[in-house]
């Protein structure tokens, strides 16, 4: 076992400038700048997510719609390496479809994720927006979140947070200049996806990293009511913690352009 874990993060040491390597028909290899923070074997649930988030874009693709929900549920420690992703048809229709996304590693579930599609129109007429505007990434100062949290990941992102920050609650804003896949071929919103769980580290009640509190997130749920685009994703988050071990991560999904959607994570909140 342990020569295996060391042949495999051998493996995912000779990283290049991508997340995930295509290995074709569904299957890929993770590289470093995948790895998580709580485990130096696992991959972060940021990337799974955007690789994920683009085979679910992938699959039988409509230019009529896009994905307006997106539902990940951790089934348990999310292996490095090599893994495969199989994509169905949960519910087809002319207006709405559900598909959904499983994704396998050493022969364990590590992520179920489902889509909601719908038809897009015109709806200009009565559109509005009740989430806030925010401040730019230009208007905020760099964070060396590396120093905060190790593994792989967190060294691939860059980081700005707005002035007010503090535990419980703030703003970030974060991109990376790796791709999700090494063809080069994931949209706007895969890449964007594949950054929204960080909202879990923005502003910890406790401690990161090696602290004495630990609590990761056994889901991931996006709304969006527009498409996102470009490179920098904002997250507006704030966190709270009840008295009996759960947590919950809430964010305000943002890019350049203003608020596109919300995120909730649910924690589970132990001591190490």
């Amino acid at each position: 076992m342990t020569h295996q874990l060391t042949e495999d993060l051998d493996k995912i040491l000779a990283s290049g400038d991508f997340y995930f390597e295509s290995l074709g028909e569904g299957r890929y290899r993770s590289s470093w700048h995948a790895q998580g923070a709580w485990n130096a074997h696992e991959q972060h649930m940021a990337p799974a997510s955007g690789i994920m988030a683009h085979e679910l874009e992938q699959f039988q693709p409509r230019s009529d719609m896009r994905i307006a929900r997106l539902s990940f549920e951790i089934h348990g420690l999310i292996h490095a390496g090599e893994f495969e992703i199989t994509t169905r048809m949960v519910r087809p229709g002319r207006t709405i479809e559900l598909i959904e996304a499983e994704m396998k590693a050493k022969g364990r579930t590590s992520i179920v994720a489902q889509a909601w599609r719908v038809i897009t129109g015109d709806s200009a007429a009565v559109a509005g927006v009740e989430d806030a505007p925010v401040i730019g990434p230009q208007d905020c100062e760099a964070l060396e979140i590396s120093k905060l949290w190790p593994g792989g990941y967190i060294k691939s992102v860059e980081m700005r947070a707005a002035e007010g920050r503090r535990k419980g609650k703030g703003l970030a804003w974060l991109r990376t200049p790796y791709d999700l896949v090494d063809v080069h071929n994931a949209s706007s919103m895969s890449r964007l996806i594949g950054l929204v769980d960080t909202a879990n580290g923005v502003a910890p009640r406790v401690e990161p990293g090696a602290g004495e509190w630990m609590f990761p997130n056994l889901d991931l749920q996006i709304h969006m009511y527009r498409a996102p685009a470009g490179e920098w994703l904002g997250l507006e988050a704030q966190q709270s913690y009840g008295t009996d071990g759960i947590g919950l991560t809430s964010t305000v999904l943002h890019d350049e352009s203003g608020p596109f959607g919300r995120a909730e994570q649910i924690l589970t909140v132990r001591s190490r």
